[in-house]
């Protein structure tokens, strides 16, 4: 949920508090807004990031396993799940499978890797991924200054490599919710600060 939907439920449980007749006080109130406001603000609030629970034999196995289909342009999820699915042994990964199992792959997102700072654009920006973006991107941000840094979610819809004979840039197209279409110059390369993935996958 956003701090928004929970914000949303909190006053709808405030209302049943009170048609219950058991109702919260003013503080008790205040404090529950304010600790979603605060989870709202702190950008670097996570629960609990599941590449923690791996030891570091695993965790090093784990993201050479992932750095490695990403470079040969598989999804690695995907390809543990099809090892999965048929039985296959998993190589040097096989310990995810035994040890953790189906509920803690399904808790790994994409931006549990960016605590890794080595392995932050291992991760392929693919059409149909979920990203958030910067305002930065369109309009001047300063972090101190009194336009200050947002994030919007949205939709990649196109990726397009330019390469001439000395480098190549992707750029990409991204889609807003509210149908609005944003190209993105330099996804990886100087604009790779007004990109994240997201926080809240649901």
């Amino acid at each position: 949920m956003t701090p928004d939907e929970i914000k949303t439920a909190l006053q709808t449980a405030f209302k049943r508090c009170d048609v219950a007749s058991c109702p919260l006080s003013e503080t008790q109130k205040q404090i529950l807004l304010q600790v979603v406001k605060q989870i709202s603000q702190d950008s670097t609030y996570d629960i609990a990031n599941p590449l923690d629970e791996l030891d570091s034999q695993e965790l090093l196995a784990f993201l050479k396993f992932v750095k490695t289909e990403e470079q040969q342009n598989r999804t690695w999820k995907v390809q543990l799940l099809n090892d999965w699915l048929h039985n296959q042994d998993s190589g040097a990964v096989q310990f995810i499978r035994d040890r953790y199992g189906l509920q803690w792959l399904n808790r790994v997102e994409s931006y549990h890797f960016d605590k890794y700072a080595d392995f932050e654009d291992a991760l392929k920006l693919r059409v149909g991924d979920r990203i958030e973006v910067s305002n930065a991107l369109w309009e001047w941000v300063q972090d101190n200054g009194p336009c200050k840094r947002e994030w919007f979610l949205c939709t990649v819809v196109y990726i397009d490599e330019i390469s001439d004979t000395n480098n190549s840039s992707l750029n990409c197209i991204i889609r807003f919710y509210n149908g609005s279409e944003f190209e993105i110059q330099g996804i990886y390369d100087w604009n790779r600060y007004n990109w994240r993935w997201p926080q809240n996958q649901k």
